[in-house]
């Protein structure tokens, strides 16, 4: 799969990957998400289709993950994270990614639930198990993502949201 900005390929991180085909700058959109594939009761997911490519979204919906953003890699140092405006979601460069890097995510940002694996990102931040679930994450690593929630995440989880910008005032 190739866009003009971005190229999956095989990743050293695990499967295929999505990498930079150009460069960017920090907070230039990579992509935009394609929310398209919608499953509910009256359209689950179809053969070959896996819940691992699914976002469940703090409105409740759940969107199967299409082409190329199904294959973004987590990383416990993200180069993108994920954006909403105006009812579209986007990737978005945390920094300056070279054409040829694999764009990442970290998946613990706007999530929750019990979910946890081994992390096999090979970063120097690596947090060797990953909770899905943000507010597990440790306290500084919170704060540092504070910025990236999305404003869905931060209606679901405004007193945890706040009782964390309160916190991370006092820093």
């Amino acid at each position: 799969m190739e866009l003009a900005s971005v190229v999956v390929k095989p990743s050293p991180t695990h499967g295929k990957g999505v990498f930079a085909a150009i460069d960017f700058k920090a907070g230039d959109i990579i992509l935009e998400r394609d929310d398209s594939r919608l499953v509910t009761e009256e359209n689950p997911l179809r053969e070959g289709e896996h819940v691992y490519h699914c976002d469940w979204l703090p409105d409740g919906r759940i969107v199967y993950a299409q082409e190329p953003e199904r294959y973004t890699n987590h990383s416990c140092d993200p180069s993108a994270y994920a954006k909403e405006t105006d009812g579209a979601r986007y990737f978005v460069a945390r920094r300056d990614i070279s054409a040829g890097e694999e764009i990442t995510c970290d998946y613990s940002i706007d999530n929750w639930g019990d979910v946890w694996w081994h992390c096999g990102c090979g970063s120097a931040r690596c947090r060797k198990t990953v909770y899905n679930d943000f507010f597990r994450l440790p306290l500084e690593i919170q704060i540092e993502y504070l910025p990236y929630l999305t404003e869905a995440y931060r209606e679901r989880f405004s007193e945890q949201v706040e009782e964390l910008t309160r916190k991370a005032a006092y820093r």
